[in-house]
């Protein structure tokens, strides 16, 4: 199964080009589209998911022309947004039943098998008699997941999924995608590094509407081999060294000085060779310093 984007374009009426020419090719497994906010993840996220149509360009699940039949794309589809909302004081196992017969399981006990089958998988079969509205962000997140995956979706889009999440529910959220992301095509949208590194094997990163990189995470850190260099600097120091070095990121030592990171072909004189991280070829990119 493949999804396939040729010449994808849109432009806002207050003339943003939100998707710039856009090609990809996207298998089954997990793909994470890295930027950072506003780069246009979430237009073509929208725009693959029928919610709005681009300027051109074409989109094609397999034989499906999306543009042309975005009703049968919607069958096969599964789609969670940065926001939704829920129903106030109905638990979670009513709700599901209820999405469940709007996306046409008519059987009573597939239905009850199909709802069981999800409360399981996202953890929340404890939790099936709550009402969603009092669920923390983790848990409507993974009620999300399992609405959004009551039709046997093919394709699964997850638009910003983590952001304001306390680090186990990070956890356990990345856990219920990565189980999921080896049978569907699942296109995980997100400007946090750390869950494209932990999760997917296929990436891309995005700004400004155009992709800048596609490429495996393990081949794209490979790719910076010998290229990034590090060096303890005091914090006067860093204002020059950005007019000075391709500087990638500085972090703090317990002693208030300053991991410098930058990019180079070559050593820079007074730098140790780093080893690289995904990180690094994000910061790489978005700043321009390789193409």
């Amino acid at each position: 199964m493949q999804l396939n984007i040729s010449n994808l374009n849109k432009t806002y009426d207050n003339g943003v080009k939100a998707l710039d020419n856009i090609d990809l090719t996207i298998s089954t497994g997990m793909f994470g589209l890295l930027g950072p906010n506003g780069a246009g993840k979430s237009t073509m996220m929208r725009t693959i998911a029928t919610l709005q149509d681009p300027d051109e360009g074409t989109i094609l699940l397999d034989d499906l022309d999306i543009r042309e039949s975005p009703i049968e794309l919607r069958k096969v589809l599964g789609y969670l947004p940065q926001e939704f909302g829920v129903y106030p004081n109905i638990s979670a196992v009513e709700l599901l039943n209820y999405f469940a017969t709007l996306k046409g399981i008519s059987s009573k006990k597939e239905r009850g098998e199909m709802v069981k089958y999800l409360l399981e998988i996202t953890n929340l079969m404890d939790a099936r008699k709550k009402s969603v509205s009092s669920y923390s962000g983790g848990m409507k997140q993974r009620f999300g997941i399992a609405q959004m995956l009551l039709n046997n979706p093919k394709l699964i889009i997850v638009d910003e999924p983590t952001a304001g999440l306390d680090p186990a529910e990070r956890r356990r959220f990345l856990n219920v995608l990565r189980e999921i992301g080896s049978d569907h095509i699942v296109i995980f949208s997100t400007h946090i590094v750390e869950d494209v590194q932990e999760l997917c094997n296929d990436m891309a990163i995005m700004n400004q509407g155009k992709i800048l990189l596609r490429s495996s995470p393990l081949d794209a850190v490979s790719d910076l081999g010998g290229h990034i260099w590090t060096k303890v600097i005091s914090k006067e120091e860093v204002e020059s060294a950005t007019g000075t070095y391709q500087v990638l990121s500085t972090s703090y030592n317990p002693d208030n000085s300053l991991n410098l990171r930058v990019y180079a072909d070559h050593q820079p004189d007074g730098f140790n060779t780093a080893t690289a991280e995904l990180q690094d070829v994000y910061f790489t990119y978005l700043n321009g310093f390789k193409s």
